[in-house]
Parts: structure tokens; C-alpha cells; sequence
């Protein structure tokens, strides 16, 4: 075994099906997109070279800005909503030692496996104005409170398209913080009871600290989740109403597909891969810098 690691042909050809594959399914691709984001481009006839025009009509577009805000709203309420609920849940089911505790992490982790689609179509009908869950119950409690969900100008259509995959894809974060949590000894935990540390001040003091790197990985994945979201609002708005839920994602889809600006779609695109990598950078960089064993 170590003559075979020494050997660099060996390691060579052990390497090389992970390297083309990563060459081909994401190098390849990021590169040609950098290219052609210089150029005027309707997808099928060769381009015309153009410099940086698409990023300066990019950083001129209004739509460029509403899209980068409703992604970092995106963003927040993911990370607030998942790391909040996703913690409160995990420590709770840590503490349950009841025969039902499996049966709850798997309900949890329900809706990530469903289809979005079915997800989005499944909310559509409780945020529905007229014979929808939310007025239905209000109107149950004698409340005169109606609202139309999804058809708000402001911020409303794209905090109710938020929570739907803030609701979806919690039993993700739940089961990265279930299982960062479960990885700490028990020994810890011994020796902050005999202590007298209570449930609360042993997870303040210990379990959350510990998870530092875990809660890395989650917050990286709620950021650029936020940045990147696009099925829901497709499925459920959009974009609308006008284009109070666009997200970059849905930005660069529409400038592609709808109106056969590739070019500029793909200057869209640049602009949000870097942006996902600064966030990523800026995490790596900020958080949980020294690695903890035990």
C-alpha cells in the first residue's frame, strides 16, 4: 500500500476520473460562461465581441438591484428561520430519550425529499386568497385580516416565497445540526452536570461553541441558497407580481431564455458565482477558524 502511494503514475491514474469530470462538468462550463459574458450573444449565431458592455449595462439595470436584494432577503430569512428552528429542534431531540425521536427526525426531513414542485403547489393552495389555509384560519378566529400572499409589490410576495423553501429544506439543516451535535463526547456533557451547569447552560456553553465548523457548512449552504433560489419562484410567481420576486438566478433565466440575451445572461451569471464565492471566502475566512478535535 505505500509503494502504491509513492508511485505518482498510480496516484495519476486514481486522480485523473475525478479530475475530467470536475474539468468537464464544472471547469469547462464557468470558463465558457466568463468568455461569453463579453460578448452580444443570442445563443445560436456567433457573437459579437463587446467588452465590458454587459457588465456596465448589468450595474446600470435596476433589475440587477432589486434582484441582489430580494437574494440577500432570501438569504436572511433562510439562515434566521433554518439555524434557528434547525438548533432549537436539534437540541431539543437530544434531550428526548422518548421511543418517538427517530419517528420525528424522519418527519422532519419529509419535505426535502419531496419534489419542489409538489412543495410549491402544496403552498400555492394554502396562500390562496380565497379558499386559502392562512385567510381561512383568520377568518375562523372572527379577524376581517385577508391577504393575497403572493400579489404584493413590497416584500410580502417574496417573504412568503422565502418561507416556503425555508420551511422545505429545514429537515437539511436539522439533520447537519443533529449530527454535529451527537458528535460531541458525552464526557463533556458528564462533566458540566456534575458541575451543576442546567440543559440550557450546557448547550450555551458547549454544544453550540462546538459546532462552530458545523454551523459553517450550514450557513454557507443558507447564504448561497438564498443567492442561487430560483424554483420557487418560478413555480410560484414568476417572478411577479411586476418584479418583486426576482432573484439573480431568475434574472439570468429570463435575459437567456425568455429574451435571447445570452451574453448578457451569462455576464449575470459571472456576477453571481463571484458573489457566492466572496460569501463563501468571507465565512471560511471569518468563522470557525481554529479547528477543533476532540
Amino acid at each position: 500500500m505505500k509503494s502504491l502511494r509513492s508511485n505518482p503514475v498510480a496516484t495519476s491514474v486514481f486522480i485523473l476520473p475525478a479530475l475530467l469530470t470536475f474539468s468537464i462538468v464544472i471547469t469547462y462550463p464557468l470558463v465558457r460562461t466568463l468568455f461569453m459574458s463579453f460578448y452580444d450573444w443570442d445563443g445560436l449565431l456567433p457573437g459579437t465581441f463587446i467588452g465590458f458592455d454587459n457588465f456596465i449595462r448589468l450595474f446600470k439595470d435596476e433589475l440587477f438591484y432589486v434582484s441582489l436584494r430580494n437574494g440577500f432577503i432570501f438569504a436572511i430569512i433562510l439562515t434566521v428561520f433554518q439555524l434557528g428552528l434547525g438548533t432549537f429542534l436539534a437540541l431539543t431531540l437530544m434531550n428526548n430519550k422518548t421511543f418517538g425521536r427517530n419517528t420525528l427526525r424522519r418527519g422532519f426531513f419529509i419535505p426535502v425529499v419531496l419534489s419542489v414542485t409538489v412543495v410549491c403547489q402544496l403552498w400555492l393552495f394554502l396562500y390562496n386568497p380565497e379558499f386559502g389555509f392562512f385567510n381561512r384560519m383568520f377568518e375562523a378566529l372572527g379577524l376581517q385580516y385577508r391577504q393575497d400572499w403572493l400579489s404584493s409589490l413590497g416584500v410580502s410576495s417574496i417573504v412568503a416565497v422565502t418561507f416556503v423553501a425555508s420551511w422545505q429544506y429545514m429537515g437539511y439543516q436539522l439533520a447537519l445540526i443533529y449530527a454535529g451535535a451527537k458528535s460531541i463526547p458525552d464526557s463533556y456533557y458528564e462533566a458540566a452536570k456534575i458541575d451543576g451547569a442546567s440543559t440550557f447552560q450546557t448547550h450555551m456553553k458547549i454544544t453550540i461553541p462546538l459546532m462552530a465548523e458545523t454551523y459553517k457548512i450550514c450557513l454557507i449552504f443558507c447564504i448561497n441558497g438564498g443567492l442561487n433560489a430560483f424554483a420557487h419562484m418560478q413555480i410560484m410567481t414568476k417572478g411577479g407580481p411586476g418584479t418583486a420576486t426576482y432573484s439573480m438566478t431568475y434574472m439570468m433565466y429570463r435575459s437567456a431564455f425568455k429574451l435571447d440575451e445570452f451574453g448578457y445572461g451569462c455576464a449575470v451569471a459571472v456576477v453571481l458565482v463571484l458573489q457566492c464565492l466572496l460569501i463563501t471566502y468571507i465565512v471560511n475566512k471569518y468563522m470557525a477558524r481554529e479547528r477543533i478535535t476532540y
